[in-house]
């Protein structure tokens, strides 16, 4: 029986760079854009003024990564796998292609900051001092509007669908929603639901641009403001907070904020990775969230949220893991203000 050597599994991270890198400039270059008919490496390297045996390569590449189809013949022929199509071509209402560079350089620019934060006289991070609000604007304008068009809508009105009144809710906040896109689905699924984009206000300033664009203008406002100081608005339905929490200084005061700007009987869903305690599942998030983390955020342990959840004096708090949101799995919490 075959069995690899005990260290192919590290080789392969090794190797992952690469794969990264490759990926990265055909998005960059724009190959797999050339890739929705099929056509051989020479034609993809004419269209691109690239080198054609260079290019013949990195489809060999990419077809290995699951990409691309390989049509043997000559010459070989190559054309984008379903999931490459719907998710890295520009033409397509789901792409990711500036999203997924976008996370990835940022997981790079970590890695080199890796060892001076292990060492006691390295740099000391101010985790949450907001030092780009006009970079981060910018990334909800794009990248992020992509991932959360794509993915992350998606995802939240699957899980909010597990979550019994909030299809019901008729004023709702989406807390810290970058580029609005989860609030407007939400609004656009209930006719008679209002609503608020909070952000901070450059990047609500884009939330606003897309409420415009998807003409809900007169039922869906933005408030911008920094979470761990200004106020939230108040009597609201349902509350839709993701990945927000590990961006403040106190989280437990953000919950007594959410808490206060619920009407009674209202509804909080959060979603937020969560370090599991099995290493397996753990291994699924830790990478992602580690420059979190090395950064002087906080990502808790399995259980913590919850508990936090039940300390704030929320009721009926319940929750469940999803997979569908970007990059890691994010557990999903829900919980009521109790009627008076």
């Amino acid at each position: 029986m075959h069995t690899s050597h005990p260290l192919q599994r590290y080789w392969d991270l090794a190797a992952a760079a690469v794969q990264g890198q490759a990926l990265d400039a055909a998005l960059e270059l724009g190959v797999l854009d050339r890739l929705a008919q099929p056509a051989s490496a020479a034609q993809v390297a004419a269209a691109l003024a690239l080198d054609p045996a260079q290019t013949g390569h990195l489809l060999d590449l990419l077809w290995s990564m699951d990409l691309l189809h390989r049509v043997e013949g000559d010459p070989v022929l190559y054309r984008c796998q379903p999931q490459a199509r719907q998710y890295f071509c520009q033409d397509q209402p789901a792409c990711c292609a500036d999203a997924w560079r976008y996370r990835r350089q940022a997981l790079e620019r970590f890695s080199a900051q890796l060892g001076g934060l292990l060492r006691r006289d390295g740099p000391r991070p101010a985790p949450y001092v907001q030092t780009d609000a006009a970079g981060w604007a910018e990334a909800a304008r794009k990248q992020i509007g992509q991932e959360q068009r794509a993915v992350a809508v998606p995802a939240a009105l699957e899980a909010l669908a597990c979550v019994p009144g909030a299809s019901d809710a008729r004023r709702i906040l989406d807390l810290g929603g970058g580029p609005g896109l989860i609030g407007i689905a939400l609004v656009q699924a209930n006719p008679d639901a209002s609503g608020v984009v909070f952000d901070w206000p450059e990047t609500a300033a884009v939330a606003r641009e897309n409420i415009a664009r998807a003409g809900l203008a007169d039922r869906l406002s933005v408030l911008g403001g920094d979470l761990a100081s200004d106020a939230i608005g108040r009597d609201y339905d349902l509350i839709w907070c993701s990945s927000v929490l590990h961006f403040l200084p106190d989280p437990d005061a953000a919950l007594r904020k959410m808490r206060d700007a619920l009407a009674p009987g209202g509804t909080l869903v959060m979603a937020h990775a969560e370090i599991p305690a099995d290493a397996a599942a753990a291994a699924r998030v830790l990478p992602y969230y580690l420059p979190m983390m090395m950064l002087g955020r906080r990502v808790t342990r399995a259980g913590e949220l919850r508990q936090a959840l039940a300390d704030c004096g929320f009721a009926d708090v319940r929750g469940f893991d999803s997979a569908r949101f970007p990059l890691a799995p994010l557990h999903v919490l829900s919980a009521r203000k109790a009627a008076p």
